[in-house]
């Protein structure tokens, strides 16, 4: 199956492989990141995220490919939304399944965080009074401290809300 990483429409659980595929695993971990109404005192009305999808897309692979063998679990997917997202809307889920809920959890997590640290997906933020910005991100240099990050004072990923729904 091609599964698309990277994705213009709505994201949807549906689109992941179902469990029931993977009889040995008896563990999801996943996640749902959604935008919220604010960030660092803004009245946050959407969120456009934009990205080269061919390198997005090889790169969130590279890293579901990674975790899955760094927490032998048996299938790591993570989608992102390009595109403008209003209050709700669902920016990236990330799926794992295991065989026990610890390797799923962690899977998931580091996928997420990889996903979010690494892989050149730029958000702007909508303001209430029409202004926008784009949020200072993760650099996906290697070599770029946290500590230089910091001086801005946004954090990565903090623009919209995470919603944790791990069975």
């Amino acid at each position: 199956m091609d599964f698309a990483r990277i994705r213009n429409q709505d994201l949807s659980l549906d689109c992941f492989a179902p469990i029931a595929d993977f009889p040995a695993c008896g563990g999801i971990g996943s996640f749902i990141g959604v935008v919220r109404n604010h960030h660092a005192g803004r009245s946050v009305d959407a969120l456009c995220y934009t990205a080269y999808a061919p390198l997005a897309e090889k790169m969130i692979r590279q890293i579901e490919q990674e975790v899955q063998a760094k927490y032998a679990v048996q299938y790591v997917r993570v989608v992102h939304r390009v595109g403008k997202l209003g209050i709700g809307g669902k920016a990236i889920i990330a799926l794992a399944y295991a065989e026990h809920r610890r390797e799923a959890f962690a899977a998931c997590e580091e996928a997420v965080e990889r996903v979010k640290h690494e892989v050149p997906v730029w958000k702007e933020e909508f303001y209430s009074d029409g202004t926008s910005q784009f949020v200072t991100g993760c650099c996906i240099r290697k070599d770029y401290s946290a500590e230089e990050h910091e001086h801005s004072g946004h954090s990565h990923a903090h623009s919209h809300s995470h919603a944790h729904s791990q069975h």
